[in-house]
């Protein structure tokens, strides 16, 4: 089974979001949207609870997707998860070379 993880606060989750997640949706078995719990974050739109809550709403036509949260590195989270691939969107070409 192929697992890849869409990670990002989604604070407030966004259509660029949703295109992201139903094109991961369409390549991998399974894609776990991941949202990053940042206690440092000032000023969060929602709580962790209300993006879970919010993401789940909007997932619910797609089988394949499963929302959770988690903390500390991705890697780790990763291979909690057993997740082989990581799903990102650019916004601009800074962003991969930020990324990389």
């Amino acid at each position: 089974m192929s697992i890849a993880v869409c990670p990002g606060s989604f604070d407030p989750v966004t259509y660029g979001h949703l295109d992201i997640i139903s094109r991961g949706a369409k390549v991998f078995d399974k894609v776990i949207v991941a949202v990053l719990i940042n206690r440092n974050k000032s000023n969060p739109v929602f709580t962790v609870e209300e993006r879970l809550e919010l993401l789940r709403e909007v997932t619910k036509d797609m089988p394949n997707v499963e929302v959770d949260s988690f903390h500390g590195l991705l890697i780790d989270y990763m291979h909690t998860k057993g997740a082989k691939a990581i799903i990102k969107g650019l916004r601009a070409v800074s962003d991969f070379e930020y990324e990389m």
